[in-house]
């Protein structure tokens, strides 16, 4: 993924109004990020645990959402599996919640996934960053494959979102 501007994240929201992108919290280190590992950038607001971002690139242009995680904490100490990046957490994948762009969302619709807490799906399917003992299953795909796979299961979930 190329590198990011604040500019550009805050005008890529599909899902909240234009008030709500501007007062967001956009982390000050985007220069300082893993840039090309990342196939997705995803933050957590510090200010309001069950706020979430994301951004990436779905189809030649820059999509970013809006997400709410109803409960803050994590499901515990059971194992549960992130549906973008298929790693295993004990305590660490969250249910996220996108209301849906448009008028769908603005009568309170929504669309949910099991996501990592921390939205670091990229850096863990490619062993930049660690789960814990057990949390990727031995699989004979290919890194390629593995992130196709994300990539392909976010881009699903943000159609879900805009449609």
């Amino acid at each position: 993924m190329k590198p990011l501007t604040e500019q550009e994240i805050r005008t890529a929201f599909v899902n909240c109004t234009k008030g709500e992108a501007k007062r967001l919290s956009v982390p000050h280190d985007l220069s300082e990020r893993p840039w090309d590992d990342l196939d997705f950038f995803g933050w957590r607001d510090p200010q309001a645990p069950d706020r979430a971002y994301l951004a990436t690139e779905l189809d030649g242009r820059l999509v970013a959402l809006a997400l709410r995680s109803p409960s803050a904490a994590s499901w515990g100490m059971r194992p549960s599996m992130c549906s973008m990046c298929m790693t295993t957490h004990t305590g660490g994948v969250s249910l996220m919640v996108a209301a849906k762009a448009g008028k769908a969302g603005q009568q309170g619709n929504t669309v949910g996934a099991y996501i990592c807490s921390d939205l670091a799906c990229p850096l863990y399917v490619r062993g930049k960053k660690a789960a814990g003992i057990g949390a990727r299953l031995a699989e004979t795909l290919t890194l390629e494959e593995k992130i196709q796979r994300t990539v392909t299961n976010l881009a699903a979930f943000i159609v879900k979102v805009t449609e």
